[in-house]
């Protein structure tokens, strides 16, 4: 295992040593939130498909391929297919309106008010990301070294904490990048086709195992629909996915990079299957199903590929778990202590608002170590970030994007009666149960429609001003969007 060690610690250093040089380069807001707007298609893709393939779609993809065979991959592919809605359908429109974050483009359509609740809610969303991806170290340290749980989430989270606070989005992009690459040789190139020659080829594999094993939609249908509700939506309006978008150099980009992200996920996610399927061949018995990626890896690979394997396992959790802390950290810093306080940041004031953003990052990554020692349950978790997210938000920012007939109070209504419906059915039917998205978002839409239309329309003058920052021809925002007069 000592070659392995080293393997990980190089790593790990390098991911130190990626946020030190990210440092140098982010000298104003822009570049510290969504690294200068000036990312190109080879990095912008790399980046976008490493945060949305974290140790939930790797560890947890695999565990789903060994618990329903094939049919494991729906969770990931569902999380691609939203990946492909959101950068064919709207990263264009998303990338040209050069705000920083969600509840600023909600202010901008609406014509303000809608930020501090909708940041809220944005902001529990994150947070509970990030404190999923951060629990995921205590199973990967746990095979590295046998470590406590509590010291291996320190450890992992306070490796994030550092380089994330250090040079912001850059940082996270540099090490986004070289985690892409890990996760690709580590999990694609290696991991995969030694899995399948380990359970003896598909043909061995589809004689020792049930055929539900090889059924598409094995996993069910009720199922399928769930995840689409929750991830692929979710794909479409969480701050750390737009935050990613924010970063492209051009609506061009952000559309072409994107689709080849999303279609990299659905190549992720059927190896994922496969690797879990392989995994049920040869470890027919294991407690868990999510031991399934840590027991092939452990018992199944040389040393040295074995080292590297479990790096792209540690990429996959910290590229999610980095880009859910700034996103995390921007919403609070942007959309709700500033705007409590009342302060609207000059443009004069970049070089103080690094300073903040920075001090912001720090003290929640301090926030989602706390929370992650104090969780157990990381699937629970999950749920409860998404659900919040796809109750609350989804309604009132598509609805912004497609309908110009919403107004401020329906998006308000919106958020708030989906909001408290998603955590009312989650506290009556369980966290785990599907009734809370499906009533919750059912909730939201109704408030939506039936608010707007009884509400007077959007000032015309705050829908040319969104429509003209539409158009990409607008400056971008300096801390909090300005909205028109009434």
């Amino acid at each position: 295992m000592a070659v392995d060690y080293l393997v990980i610690v190089a790593y790990l250093a390098g991911m130190l040593a990626m946020g030190w040089w990210g440092m140098r380069r982010a000298r104003s807001k822009s570049e510290f939130l969504v690294a200068g707007r000036r990312l190109g298609p080879a990095m912008y893709s790399g980046t976008m498909a490493a945060i949305v393939l974290g140790g939930a779609s790797t560890i947890g993809g695999v565990g789903l391929g060994y618990q329903y065979g094939l049919s494991g991959a729906w969770m990931v592919f569902t999380i691609g297919l939203g990946l492909l809605a959101l950068s064919v359908f709207f990263s264009a429109r998303v990338a040209r309106l050069k705000v920083y974050t969600v509840s600023e483009m909600l202010d901008l359509r609406y014509g303000g008010r809608a930020g501090v609740i909708s940041g809220v809610v944005m902001w529990a969303y994150t947070l509970m990301l990030a404190v999923t991806s951060t629990i995921a170290y205590a199973t990967i340290f746990d095979v590295l070294f046998d470590m406590n749980r509590t010291l291996a989430i320190v450890l992992g989270g306070s490796i994030v904490v550092a380089y994330s606070t250090l040079g912001g989005m850059w940082s996270i992009t540099l090490t986004d990048m070289v985690q892409f690459v890990v996760k690709t040789i580590g999990v694609l190139l290696l991991l995969l086709p030694i899995a399948v020659v380990k359970a003896g080829g598909f043909g061995e594999m589809r004689d020792r195992l049930p055929t539900e094993y090889f059924d598409p939609l094995g996993i069910g249908g009720e199922t399928i629909f769930t995840y689409v509700l929750i991830y692929t939506f979710g794909m479409l309006i969480g701050q750390d996915i737009w935050q990613r978008v924010f970063t492209a150099r051009s609506d061009r980009t952000a559309k072409w990079g994107g689709t080849v992200a999303g279609t990299y996920c659905l190549a992720y996610a059927l190896a994922g299957a496969v690797i879990g399927t392989a995994a049920k061949v040869l470890y027919p018995k294991l407690g868990s199903a999510d031991d399934a990626f840590a027991t092939i890896v452990k018992e199944e690979l040389p040393v040295g590929v074995r080292g590297l394997v479990l790096a792209a396992a540690l990429a996959a959790v910290m590229s999610t778990s980095s880009g859910a802390l700034i996103a995390c950290a921007t919403v609070a810093n942007n959309d709700i202590w500033s705007r409590l306080r009342g302060v609207v940041t000059s443009s004069g004031a970049e070089r103080d608002e690094v300073k903040g953003n920075r001090a912001f990052i720090l003290l929640m990554g301090l926030a989602v170590i706390g929370t992650a020692i104090a969780i157990d349950n990381v699937v629970e978790a999950l749920t409860v970030a998404y659900n919040l997210l796809v109750g609350g938000l989804l309604v009132p920012i598509l609805g912004g994007l497609v309908w110009k007939r919403g107004t401020v109070y329906g998006a308000l209504a919106s958020v708030v009666v989906g909001g408290l419906a998603v955590i009312a059915l989650m506290a009556t039917h369980g966290i785990l149960a599907n009734e809370p998205v499906y009533y919750g978002l059912l909730a939201s839409l109704a408030a939506y429609l039936s608010v707007s239309l009884a509400t007077p329309a959007t000032d015309p003058a705050v829908l040319a001003a969104w429509r003209e920052r539409l158009t990409g021809r607008t400056p971008e925002l300096p801390s909090e969007p300005v909205t028109t007069p009434r």
